[in-house]
């Protein structure tokens, strides 16, 4: 097949380039289709913080027909660079039809302009950080993406992989039910390590102004504190945290937002929102409209959520009190309606969150998103 690699120069090629997901979807069932206006504020270096200290360089593949075979973007992240004290590229955004001459091409359009930058490895699927949607699905196909999660066909596996990349790390995503976590020994433990702790928890204050600002700061502090000693973690900066939080705010169940205390001073926090992937699956043409419009309609409707951060500061780590706030969590979470949740990701090396999670909570394993990584 003749095709050739486009450098995606204008807004008119940007614009073909986030549209062009639909190529690759077109029969999946599973496939949740991306709001436009969402995609567009993503890859706004304008207007996306990340930016700030960030760079990205969008390819795309296009046959003699002028339709899209293939997709990829390049990406520099300096505060990356600067915490993991290495030379380190990403790419993301990859679509490709099942053709290795195209894949190829692609991969190798991306890691010139990496090299060209200066990097000697890259990393990837990051969409386009490890704050955003990241990692490629390597199983269980057969089921749509909870919200803010990756999807993918099957085949995107060997284009990578015979595209030279190997394993870097895989992150797992985990499955609860009521009748999964709700037993009596974690209904005992959970209440145990609460007294002992004098552990508290309470929920974000969206009404009081101050007390919601402090909360966010709070938020920011713990995330930035818990999540330093992770593989290919990156503190948010002030700009990064309030751009995502905006967003997650049109969506968020106040309930569903806690803080964790001991002896009033926050320890801890945990994030569930809405699947709301559930009507979006509907929003075949990714409009902004056909989504408000779908959001009326099954707001109430919706049957799972996705506990989507947790963390606790270094003192508390091996607590038990993580295990606390998934269970209230998932209290919250029956209490609004919600049948099930899927919690993600989790690093495959992080054990006392796994262990948190499979021992304490009974949760099943049931997705695993992959990270790969070359040298270039």
């Amino acid at each position: 097949m003749n095709f050739k690699i486009v450098k995606v120069d204008s807004e008119k090629k940007k614009d073909i380039f986030i549209k062009s997901q639909w190529n690759f979807y077109k029969n999946d069932k599973n496939w949740v289709p991306p709001i436009i206006f969402d995609r567009k504020k993503l890859l706004n270096i304008k207007k996306n913080p990340f930016y700030q200290h960030s760079e990205i360089q969008l390819f795309y593949a296009e046959n003699n027909n002028g339709d899209v075979v293939g997709r990829i973007a390049a990406i520099t992240n300096d505060n990356h660079n600067k915490t993991h004290n290495d030379n380190t590229g990403f790419f993301g955004f990859f679509e490709c039809i099942n053709n290795q001459n195209v894949a190829d091409e692609l991969f190798s359009y991306a890691e010139s302009w990496l090299k060209e930058k200066g990097k000697n490895k890259v990393i990837g699927p990051e969409n386009p950080s490890m704050n955003d949607e990241v990692g490629l699905l390597i199983n269980a196909f057969d089921s749509p993406p909870v919200i803010l999660s990756t999807y993918n066909p099957e085949y995107y596996i060997n284009l990578i992989e015979n595209s030279g990349y190997k394993k870097a790390k895989d992150l797992y995503a985990f499955k609860l039910t009521p009748s999964s976590y709700k037993t009596d020994k974690v209904q005992r433990l959970q209440a145990i390590i609460r007294e002992r702790y004098n552990l508290t928890i309470r929920e974000l204050d969206m009404k009081n102004k101050a007390q919601f600002m402090k909360d966010i700061s709070t938020f920011k502090e713990i995330y930035n504190k818990a999540w330093v000693p992770n593989w290919g973690f990156v503190k948010w900066t002030d700009e990064e945290f309030n751009f995502i939080a905006d967003d997650l705010k049109m969506i968020a169940n106040p309930s569903l937002v806690i803080i964790a205390e001991v002896n009033s001073t926050p320890v801890g926090f945990g994030i569930a929102v809405p699947n709301i992937n559930e009507y979006l699956i509907k929003n075949k043409k990714g409009s902004l409209l056909g989504a408000l419009f779908l959001s009326m309609l099954y707001k109430n409707k919706i049957q799972s959520m996705r506990i989507l951060a947790l963390g606790l500061i270094p003192e508390y780590q091996k607590s038990g009190i993580d295990g606390v706030i998934y269970y209230e969590l998932g209290e919250r979470g029956v209490k609004a309606g919600f049948k099930w949740a899927e919690a993600s990701w989790v690093l495959e090396d992080n054990e006392p969150m796994i262990k948190g999670l499979t021992i304490s909570m009974n949760a099943e394993r049931y997705k695993v998103y992959r990270l790969y990584e070359k040298d270039i």
